[in-house]
């Protein structure tokens, strides 16, 4: 692994870890077999979000690199091959934590040159997933926020962020706290394959359904929309449905888009499993990593119109991730609807 190249040293202070920083456990209990952590102390864990991004925020927080929800279209996927891991199995096995995130971030979040911007979570890998049940970083992270003041996002398919709701009314008692669910699709079988590490997509709307009730207001991600295998309109109903009935506050609609690191693992992916939309998938994504414009502006459509139908206003201003988001790829939103391009 390509350690040296990211600690102290020659590297100087680019350097993201300290020297002889790094220990590596592999944990042989059922919940975390076949998975390997790579414990590191980070030397900074407030990152700026790289000017040519589409994201709509400028800071974001991640404690994790690598994802054990091993979901195949995950885009964050190209950014182990930084450390020479597999962009594959590796991606999804092989978990750098970084052990010393909470206080570091109270010390940055201390610092005289922070201003007090957004900080967004969750949106490389998810801060939500099983490493989070180990290690705790969280709670400490949202710590260091709450006691700042600071504004705040998150965004998980992760149903351990029920742990820290206590933490998270806190937060929201002085600051804007901003709560994300990802929910592309509710086909069971579906779900199966393309993300089996995530809890069930019922289990993340019975979250969105329990953050509500204790006031945290909370939307809903749905994405990936994934074209021919979760974008029928019976799917698309039923999936706006069940997120109007967890009484959440939003639900904006995101085609899967399929970066480098990603494509070639989904597109094994779907070689095994639907060896007849290959070709399909090809001519559909021809042009690069996301949909064409049309196609985004279908799935758009159809989502708001259901969402209106079932009673899903669009966001609004101090609803959920408390951020406003650019014009997304297919230019600027329809009146009235919601349009957030996060991944």
């Amino acid at each position: 692994m390509r350690w040296e190249n990211l600690t102290e040293g020659p590297a100087g202070p680019a350097a993201l870890f300290g020297a002889d920083a790094v220990v590596t456990r592999t944990i042989d209990t059922p919940e975390f077999r076949g998975i390997t952590f790579h414990e590191v102390r980070a030397r900074s864990i407030v990152n700026r979000v790289p000017g040519a991004s589409r994201m709509p925020f400028e800071w974001t927080v991640n404690p994790y690199r690598g994802c054990s929800h091993a979901c195949v279209y995950c885009f964050a996927r190209k950014t182990h091959s930084y450390l020479d891991l597999d962009t594959g199995l590796g991606f999804d096995s092989q978990i750098v934590v970084k052990t010393n995130a909470p206080e570091l971030l109270r010390r940055e979040l201390a610092a005289p040159r922070w201003t007090g911007a957004h900080i967004a979570m969750g949106t490389n890998v998810d801060c939500y997933q099983r490493a989070e049940g180990r290690y705790r970083l969280m709670p400490g992270i949202i710590e260091a926020l709450r006691d700042r003041a600071n504004p705040f996002s998150i965004l998980t398919k992760g149903t351990l962020i029920l742990r820290d709701l206590p933490l998270l009314c806190e937060a929201a008692e002085v600051t804007d706290v901003g709560i994300s669910v990802s929910v592309g699709f509710t086909d069971a079988a579906l779900w199966r394959t393309v993300e089996p590490g995530t809890p069930s997509p019922a289990a993340r709307l019975n979250a969105v359904r329990t953050l509500t009730d204790a006031g945290i207001e909370c939307g809903v991600l749905m994405a990936p929309v994934i074209p021919f295998l979760g974008d029928s309109p019976a799917q698309l109903r039923d999936t706006v449905r069940a997120v109007a009935e967890s009484g959440a506050t939003s639900v904006t609609p995101l085609v899967l888009h399929l970066r480098p690191g990603a494509r070639e693992w989904f597109t094994a992916w779907l070689g095994e499993h639907h060896p007849h939309l290959v070709e399909r998938y090809e001519r559909m994504y021809a042009g690069g990593a996301y949909a064409p414009t049309w196609y985004q502006r279908m799935i758009t459509r159809q989502v708001h119109e259901l969402a209106a139908e079932f009673g899903i206003g669009p966001a609004r201003r101090g609803a959920a991730r408390r951020i406003a988001g650019p014009d997304g790829p297919d230019g600027p939103a329809p009146a009235g609807a919601t349009q957030l391009t996060l991944l």
